[in-house]
């Protein structure tokens, strides 16, 4: 009997936002139950840590440039970005071995209707956007889903039609019961199922979140994190922070939901579960907040994976890339990798075996803001080469910055985060540095550039392209 699949992440989920991890004063009773039984990738990062450029990774195996997703879909952009129908993505190849696949909750990986109408029949507004039918679903024939709207305790969603469905519920707890229906609806097939639930919180607003879930964290002092600076621990940052993990734990008690049903089911050996986000938060790390940023709280997620009496629990430190996650889980369900995929299968780690994949990966962000592109594009210069690029290895996180906007200069930081695991003292790098770890990520990048035909300037002096 083949495999199921049950992939869950949520949005702006950071890694150290679990209970288990023992950093943020997370309560997550299901999701430390679920790391003791599974295997838990401690190196997994987003390559692009931004929803639509991690969201086409997962979905089709290969880096954000290189499918178009530079930036988010969204509005107010001269070129209207999607996930194009012609990439082959995880779904189409679900579908084509038999698997009955369906997805349930936030997908933003299609243009927004408002760049070409501004009252679509489907009533989406800003990035939000309905999915029709076809190819544009990239294979994934039962949907229950919206583009990008963040209002979680009055959420819709679309189905087949382009009539909004409003429940009138906190959207992590629709979206389980959803989930559970169609999953109890799976009872009776024989064919194997492939279901991807894509929740929005903890993703700001922060405040929107059940009463219910807000009322344990309500009296909670917080402990930050050496890298929150003294200007940030406010009144207000202090609100936000009971909040974020107030909707973390929210998603908790929805995940147990699902944990319980599987269990009771007697389908926890037949399905891979895997448990993971798109991206982190900052919450005022470094004075930040949100995240498209290449600092630890904004990269690092979570990703753990499930199949009881196969995938033996424990820790991996395999480097586990966006692009990594199609050949990973295609290579589990024994499905053929198509060649499009620029991503590492880490199928021999989840499996116990040897691993064989890279020590280091990928870190990439472009300016996307409709006025930054445009500043570049008055002085007549590509928005694409700038940003900032870097490498993340297990022991240093490396960056060049070229900005985000014309007028910034560019800087170049290692980061020891083995000595320094808050990035607190980063190594300002200068051109003739002799530091055998800026030497090697140097030419990492270099390769990635090339590979991916990434325009990035490289020059310190800027030149016009």
């Amino acid at each position: 009997m083949k495999t199921n699949l049950l992939y869950i992440f949520a949005d702006q989920w950071r890694y150290h936002a679990m209970g288990c991890v023992g950093q943020d004063q997370a309560c997550t009773p299901n999701m430390d139950r679920f790391a003791q039984e599974s295997l838990c990738f401690e190196h997994a990062y987003s390559t692009f840590p931004l929803c639509t450029p991690h969201r086409g990774s997962l979905m089709t195996g290969r880096y954000p440039f290189s499918i178009g997703l530079w930036t988010n879909c969204k509005v107010g952009l001269e070129e209207k970005l999607m996930l194009k129908p012609q990439e082959t993505c995880i779904g189409n190849v679900l579908e084509a071995g038999g698997y009955q696949t369906a997805y349930i909750g936030k997908w933003h990986l299609d243009a927004a209707e408002q760049n070409f109408t501004a009252h679509p029949a489907s009533g989406a507004k800003d990035w939000d956007a309905y999915t029709p039918p076809g190819e544009r679903r990239q294979g994934f024939a039962h949907w229950l889903s919206y583009g990008a709207c963040d209002e979680h305790l009055d959420p819709h969603y679309w189905a087949d039609g382009p009539e909004q469905i409003r429940p009138g519920k906190w959207s992590a707890a629709y979206e389980t019961d959803k989930a559970l229906e169609y999953l109890e609806s799976r009872q009776k097939e024989e064919a194997p199922f492939a279901l991807f639930l894509s929740y929005n919180p903890p993703h700001l607003p922060y405040e929107l979140v059940p009463g219910c879930y807000l009322e344990r964290f309500k009296d909670l002092e917080i402990c930050w994190r050496p890298n929150v600076p003294e200007e940030m621990r406010t009144p207000r940052m202090e609100t936000i922070a009971r909040q974020y993990l107030a909707a973390v734990y929210g998603i908790d008690q929805q995940f147990g939901r699902i944990l319980t049903y599987l269990k009771e089911k007697g389908m926890e050996e037949d399905t891979l579960v895997v448990l993971s986000a798109d991206h982190g938060e900052m919450l005022g790390s470094h004075g930040r907040m949100s995240k498209n940023i290449w600092y630890e709280e904004s990269i690092h997620i979570p990703l753990l994976m499930r199949q009881k009496g196969r995938i033996l629990p424990g820790k991996s430190d395999a480097i586990f890339a966006s692009p990594d996650h199609m050949p990973t889980l295609l290579e589990l369900l024994d499905l053929p990798v198509p060649d499009t995929c620029q991503g590492v299968s880490h199928r021999a780690a989840a499996l116990g075996g040897q691993e064989q994949g890279p020590d280091h990966m990928f870190l990439c962000s472009y300016p996307g803001m409709p006025e930054s592109v445009s500043a570049f594009a008055r002085q007549g210069l590509a928005h694409k080469a700038h940003g900032w690029r870097g490498i993340k290895t297990r022991t240093y996180t490396y960056v060049i910055d070229n900005g985000y906007m014309p007028e910034e200069g560019q800087a170049e930081y290692l980061y020891d985060d083995l000595a320094d695991p808050w990035q607190m003292e980063p190594m300002q790098v200068e051109r003739d540095c002799q530091d055998p770890r800026v030497a090697e990520a140097r030419q990492w990048l270099k390769a990635y550039l090339a590979m991916l035909e990434d325009p990035f300037l490289w020059e310190k002096e800027r030149r016009r392209i």
